[in-house]
């Protein structure tokens, strides 16, 4: 599903406004929050998933650590 939308001015903040087939399709609604990836074609948008988050965070976390045993075994 390919839609334009346009940049508005939202108070001192600027925001795009999602129509309601979009929403639909994402399964969100007023007060959800989305989750914003960049892709290589630009940017994603995804309901916001608190489990997915954590695990995301956790991963991130073991990497950090791990940053040298990681590296060597990529070689």
């Amino acid at each position: 599903m390919t839609q334009k939308v346009k940049i508005t001015q939202i108070g001192n903040s600027v925001g795009i406004v999602l129509p309601k087939e979009m929403l639909a399709k994402l399964r969100v609604g007023k007060g959800d929050t989305l989750t914003v990836t960049e892709t290589p074609d630009g940017v994603q948008l995804t309901p916001w998933d608190e489990v997915k988050q954590r695990q995301l965070d956790a991963a991130e976390m073991v990497m950090r650590k791990n940053r040298n045993l990681l590296r060597k075994l990529a070689q």
